[in-house]
Formats: structure tokens, sequence, C-alpha cells
């Protein structure tokens, strides 16, 4: 495929053709598709990379010598390539490729976190974060004795960071905060919190689920000790993901999964196991998905962040202007720094009922708790309505969306 073509930065409309899924009707009405948080729509080049797998080169990984094996392999491997580039990893192999960040997440709390957790130790979070950056502190905290901590957030959905920091204190073994809220969309200060995790000799997980499709990620300049996130919401196939990690932490980190390709030996009398990162990828991997990552980071990468950022801080202006004109309407998540991300509700009216009228008007939005329970504790709701905004989506749509919330509030009385 060519490289996609470049008009006006603020605008992604060029790019729209590359994505075939974005020229389908809902209900009979052209689709809007505000869901880009929960997952983004695969251009053409990710759909084909993962065809092609399939139809020329299928054969399983790293267990053959023949040509497809091979070919296999390699692509697979070049996918790893693609994701140390991505985040300016030090090397390839501090990149462990899993099924997306929850499963990155896991893997650090039970192989680098709980074998180090006692009695009275504790765990740093937010406020702010998805379910996939709570609950598994909490499992291993249970099995340790250990307490999982939340740090607050201000009003507006930012992060109170001396609070944050305030709360690193000798007892907490492991701090994890996101690095940009799939509620609010805040952008946290990744940067200024690992200095201060590091000043304390405290590790710090980043969840970059949310970050890694619109913003540039240098792990090495953030200085975090580990930095996960997932490939469906990179414009890549489910199933995929990845965890950096520094290299002599994964080196003394021991399996969380056990089985084949993460081994050198198996004897019955004892295992001896591969290096990092192989030593964390037991079984047969997504090996489809992974080819079709790497064609979206290549893609990500000739569109380019920075025309990517542009466009999205248009688009969130755009619609936060809108919104607000809407009489009832309040915003969730106000700070200065903030993703395209837009979670709001209407007075009087709930939000699933809104979803549900608004997809009968061609627009898809996302409504319940979005995975942050304690977050809608914290605003007193049960949910909220998200829009969530990529490149591809524009200005029109956007109106479109007004006007399809200005005639549901007319249905709904």
């Amino acid at each position: 495929m060519n490289e996609p073509s470049i008009t006006r930065p603020e605008s992604g409309r060029d790019l729209r053709a590359d994505f075939p899924l974005l020229a389908r009707e809902v209900h009979g009405k052209p689709l809007v598709y505000f869901d880009n948080a929960n997952t983004a729509q695969k251009p053409h080049v990710v759909i084909e990379a993962v065809d092609r797998f399939y139809r020329h080169s299928n054969a399983n990984v790293s267990r053959a010598v023949h040509t497809l094996g091979e070919e296999a392999t390699s692509l697979y491997e070049g996918a790893r390539d693609a994701l140390a580039g991505f985040v300016n990893a030090g090397s390839r192999e501090e990149i462990v490729l899993t099924s997306g960040t929850t499963q990155a997440i896991n893997l650090v709390a039970y192989s680098h976190l709980l074998p180090q957790l006692g009695p009275g130790d504790a765990i740093l979070t937010t406020r702010m974060e998805h379910h996939a950056n709570i609950v598994p502190w909490q499992l291993v905290a249970a099995r340790a004795g250990a307490t999982v901590k939340a740090a607050p957030i201000h009003a507006d959905g930012t992060l109170d960071v001396d609070a944050f920091v305030a709360l690193l204190t000798p007892e907490v073994k492991l701090a994890a905060v996101t690095h940009v809220s799939n509620v609010l969309g805040t952008i946290n200060p990744i940067a200024q919190i690992a200095r201060e995790a590091r000043r304390r000799g405290i590790a710090l997980l980043v969840d970059g689920s949310q970050a890694a499709p619109h913003l540039p990620i240098d792990v090495r300049a953030l200085g975090c000790d580990f930095y996960a996130w997932t490939g469906h919401k990179l414009f890549g196939p489910t199933g995929t993901g990845a965890l950096w990690a520094r290299r002599e932490l994964l080196q003394a980190m021991p399996p969380f999964f056990g089985g084949g390709e993460m081994i050198r030996e198996v004897r019955f009398e004892g295992t001896t196991f591969a290096d990092p990162p192989h030593r964390f990828e037991a079984g047969t991997p997504n090996i489809a998905g992974f080819v079709g990552l790497a064609a979206a980071i290549g893609y990500v990468q000739r569109v380019g962040l920075s025309r990517i950022g542009a466009i999205e801080r248009d688009l969130l202006a755009h619609a936060t202007e809108a919104l607000q004109a809407i009489p009832g309407l309040r915003i969730f998540g106000t700070a200065p720094e903030k993703a395209a991300v837009i979670s709001f509700l209407i007075d009087g009216v709930h939000a699933h009922d809104l979803a549900t009228l608004l997809d009968h008007e061609g627009v898809a939005v996302r409504s319940g708790h979005h995975c942050a329970h304690p977050l809608m504790q914290f605003f007193g709701v049960p949910a909220t309505l998200r829009a969530s905004l990529a490149f591809y989506n524009t200005h029109e749509e956007i109106d479109r969306f007004v006007e399809a919330i200005a005639r549901v509030r007319r249905l709904l009385g």
C-alpha cells in the first residue's frame, strides 16, 4: 500500500480510506465510530498482513528448519523489533510479547513482585486506574498479606502528584500508574513520577494502553521500570501486546507460565529455562496477530505521531466546545493535558439509554463504568458515556454526533 498522503495537519480525512470498516452503515446511516479507546479500527495494511501470513507463510515459530517455519519465525521476531523501536527500548531482548496489557501486568505481578512481597508491604496505584492495573495487585497482595494503596485525584481528573509522591513510603514495593486515563483522557506526568519512585528505590510500572496510539513513547526517557501496552488499541489485531522491562529486572524474574518454547532443556530432575524474553512466552503465540501489529506500527510511523497528535488535539477541542454547549451536559475529566477522550452525562438521561439510541443514529460510543469502578465511585456516578476519537475521525462526524444527541434527547422527553 502507498504511504498515506498528507494534507493539512489538523485533518485525517485523507486517511479514512485506509480503514475499510469506516465506510459501512449502521441502521441505514453512515457509521460514526467514537469507541476508539475500547478498540481501534484496522487499516488495510494490517488486514492484508494477517491475510498474507495465513495464505503464504503459515507455520509455527521456532520449531522447524523448513522454509515456512523460518518465514513465520522471522515475521514474528520482526514484530519484536518493531515494538522495541516503537518505544525506544535499549534492546529487543527487553520486549516480552504478550496477549495485551492485562497479561503483561499479571506477568509483573506474579513473576517480579510476588516473590519479594510480604506482610506489611504495599503496592501504590491511583484512583483513575483501569481494573487491569488494580486487580492483579490485589490478588498478589492477598497472597502475601500486603495492601494496595490508591493515590487520590483532583476534581478535574488530574492526578494529585504531591499525594502520590507522599505515598511512596518505604513499605511500597511497586508503584503502578496509567500513562493516559481510559475514562478521563488525563495524561499523567510519568517522567516526574518515575524520578520520585527511582529516588526511593521503588519500581514503577506504567499502563500505556491508551498512550501508545496517541503519544510518542520513549521508555528510556520516561525512566520507568516496566511499560505495558496492547496492540488492538494501536490499530493492530486483538490478542497482541507487549511488556517492556529493564533487562536486569527481566533476568531476575522467574517464569510465570510453563510449557514449550520457554525452556532450554527439560528433565524430570529439573528444567533449565530460556533467557528473557522467551522465558516468558510459553506456548504457541498469536503469530498472525503480531505480524499484523508490526504492520500497524509501520502504518502509525508513516503517518507520524506528531501529525496524529495534532489531528486529535483539534478534534478534541472541537468536540469539547460542541458538547459544552449542550444544556445539562457534564464532562468528567478536564485536565489541561489530555488525550481525545470525553466522558460525560446529560441530566436526566441514563448513559446506556443514550448510547443505545445513538447507535440507531449510526453513532458508536461506549457507556458503562469502563472497567474503572473506583473512578466512577469518586465521581458518584454508576456510569458515563464516553466518546473517544482517533485521527481518522472528522469535524463533520462530531457535528453529526451532537445533532444525534439533540434528536435523542427529544425522543427521551
